[in-house]
């Protein structure tokens, strides 16, 4: 049985918050009374709640800074680098395009329709419902939330328990800045967001493991709620033997230190051509060495330093550098991995940690095929100066977003859609894609009254059926 009551806080933009007992029926009846009044509909309402984003990340940089650094320890610097200025980038971009976004959009209309015109148009699903993860705790749980408010929604938000600071923080912010007849932040655990799933709202966004990402579509199944699930999954790096070494080094090494490694896109394991491999590992250990300064990076808690210490029993492979992972503390060295057992846990679960595996190769093209025996990746990543490896894995890995020659930078362009694919995810968002994730796409034709022959109608003469078949 799932407890029906949950702490959200509602206050007037100028006002300090109080906290009230909300059972999770009357947030949604709250938000659907908004919904329903059409205020949220206009351009104007939804320009004015994204310039209120863009003021709450700028006016609370530094309360969203300690948030993080008592959540992740992140220093303020990361913090700003990808969190807030991530998420202002994406507040911006709709803000630009909004007006675009909003426009009808003509089609052609068949001699069987005319005279008549033909569009769709977007229009808001409702009250939707953002279920927020713990490693960028901010950023993905706001960018989701841009695309709502751009698509004219109502949005009910489920921060992660496991960063509690950043809970009470946007729970304390967003109605201090947004339309707090718009917004409910709800906080608590895996109860609270089985709740508001069985609310029936109108769409739900969930970031996080495949595990629960599962669990979440079998919740809002008996809904017929539909989902936007960003999961993880295993992102391969693809070492080729042209590659530049101490480039590919520096970009694999930064994106996997960035945030311990606890990043769905982050390089999972490296498969790189034989020939090139030593001097590859030479060059990412002394890389990943001077990244980190010989200090072992922060893990979210010691539940998930004691998975990553897991990881690293009976894998069968070559410790090249770091190894310990202290639990108490929830600190992990940078662990390079070279050539684990293909069957061992470090190869087969998601790591989403500092640990690093090297696999042996002998061909780019061995690489796309192991690649192919396990789950579609969220990301692939390719380093290679030959234009026939980049079209063979081009076409060869079905992934949510490929970048050939450095890492994670398909989320720096808005215009591009991010998502997975299989069990890395389903459905797109960041900037238009987002918009339409958050839309219903509705068909429109317009056909005048007259004329109107009446041999479109039945009974159909003979001639009327050889005309019409001709029209058609």
């Amino acid at each position: 049985m799932v407890d029906n009551t949950v702490m959200t806080r509602t206050s007037a933009p100028s006002t300090s918050p109080t906290v009230t007992s909300e059972p999770y029926a009357s947030v949604a009846e709250r938000l659907r009374a908004t919904y329903a009044s059409g205020r949220t509909r206009s351009y104007e309402w939804r320009l004015e709640q994204l310039r209120a984003l863009d003021r709450l990340l700028t006016e609370r940089k530094q309360d969203i800074q300690r948030a993080l650094g008592e959540d992740l320890r992140r220093t303020p610097f990361e913090a700003t680098l990808f969190d807030i200025s991530a998420t202002r980038g994406e507040v911006k971009h709709a803000i630009k395009h909004l007006a675009r976004w909003m426009k009808p959009r003509k089609v052609h209309a068949p001699v069987s329709v005319r005279p008549g015109r033909a569009w769709y148009q977007y229009e808001p699903l409702g009250v939707v419902l953002i279920i927020g993860p713990w490693n960028y705790p901010v950023h993905l749980t706001l960018t989701p939330l841009v695309a709502a408010f751009a698509a004219g929604n109502c949005a009910v938000i489920k921060p992660s328990e496991i960063t509690p600071a950043c809970s009470r923080l946007l729970a304390d912010l967003l109605p201090r800045y947004v339309d707090p007849d718009a917004v409910a932040v709800v906080e608590g655990g895996p109860e609270a967001s089985l709740g508001l799933i069985d609310q029936a709202l109108d769409h739900c966004f969930f970031t996080g493991s495949p595990a629960i990402g599962s669990a979440v579509m079998a919740a809002a199944a008996p809904h017929l709620t539909p989902v936007t699930l960003e999961l993880g999954g295993k992102s391969p790096a693809i070492v080729a033997s042209s590659a530049d070494l101490e480039v590919t080094a520096r970009r694999i090494a930064f994106g996997k230190l960035v945030n311990s490694g606890q990043t769905c896109v982050a390089p999972d394991y490296v498969l790189v051509d034989r020939k090139v491999r030593d001097a590859f590992v030479d060059q990412l250990v002394s890389t990943v060495d001077r990244f980190s300064e010989g200090k072992p990076k922060p893990i979210v808690n010691s539940r998930h330093a004691s998975r990553l210490a897991g990881l690293l029993q009976d894998h069968g492979g070559r410790v090249a550098l770091g190894g310990h992972i202290d639990v108490t503390d929830a600190t992990a060295e940078p662990t390079i991995v070279v050539d684990p057992w293909a069957d061992s846990a470090l190869m087969r679960e998601e790591i989403f940690g500092p640990l690093l595996p090297v696999v042996s190769v002998d061909s780019v093209d061995e690489a796309v095929k192991r690649v192919q025996q396990g789950g579609r990746p969220l990301a692939t990543y390719l380093f290679t100066e030959d234009a026939a490896d980049e079209q063979h894995v081009l076409e060869g890995i079905s992934t949510g977003g490929t970048v050939v020659n450095h890492v994670m930078m398909h989320l720096a362009v808005s215009d591009l859609p991010f998502g997975g694919v299989g069990t890395s995810g389903m459905g797109r968002y960041h900037g238009h894609w987002g918009f339409e994730t958050f839309s219903n796409v509705t068909a429109v034709v317009r056909k005048p009254s007259r004329p109107d022959p009446t041999f479109m109608y039945p009974p159909w003469s003979g001639l009327a059926q050889r005309v019409m078949n001709r029209l058609m």
